[in-house]
């Protein structure tokens, strides 16, 4: 038990260092949060005019919840279940990190470092899924909720083991309802398009 809660912590406090908000507040001086959608992930940082920092903040992301399953697969080695836990307790760490009042991101960079960790098939066909959506009708958001939608489905393909296929799929579950005003929007037809004109500070 000694271990899961130690485990488990450093999964949460490393998903929980906030690289969009640190990068812009350091580097431009800025609240992110007061920048287009308010969100601190990697899409409205490059959306508020810095895409070199939309970049960092991916990869930081995806690489600190790869990370806190990698620390759980060598302090506990051959405990999945652990490193499945890990995974997920790190993605709820970025969207909600106790940092900023728990008001963090969508989660969708660090999903893919703990699909890479934990099943790296599952996380190429779902980034596959990913690009070809965004490519095709640039809305960010359609492509993150199908990416996230097929998660669970290659995962199962890939591994057939029921931690590995929950955690990805309560964690794709989580993601998608993280978008749930942005599905509205493209239900209305008034979702911004990546490299269309900046939005509004949301409200």
């Amino acid at each position: 038990m000694k271990l899961w809660i130690l485990v488990l912590c450093i999964a949460y406090l490393l998903g929980s260092v906030p690289f969009g908000y640190l990068l812009v507040r350091f580097f431009r001086k800025e609240d992110i949060r007061t920048t287009g959608s308010g969100n601190i992930g990697a899409t409205n940082v490059a959306r508020s005019g810095a895409k070199g920092l939309g970049v960092a903040t991916l990869v930081l992301d995806l690489l600190k919840a790869l990370i806190a399953v990698i620390i759980a697969k060598q302090i506990a080695p051959g405990n999945s279940d652990l490193a499945a836990a890990a995974g997920v307790v790190a993605v709820m760490g970025h969207i909600f990190p106790v940092w900023l009042r728990f008001k963090g991101g969508k989660g969708v960079a660090s999903a893919l470092g703990v699909f890479l960790a934990l099943s790296p098939p599952t996380a190429a066909c779902a980034l596959f899924v990913f690009l070809v959506i965004a490519f095709t009708t640039r809305y960010i958001s359609l492509a993150s909720v199908l990416g996230a939608a097929s998660v669970p489905f290659f995962a199962w393909h890939f591994s057939h083991a029921w931690n590995i296929v929950l955690s990805f799929g309560f964690i794709s579950f989580v993601v998608i309802v993280k978008h749930h005003s942005n599905i509205a929007r493209l239900l209305m037809g008034t979702e911004s398009k990546f490299g269309g004109k900046k939005e509004k500070v949301a409200t």
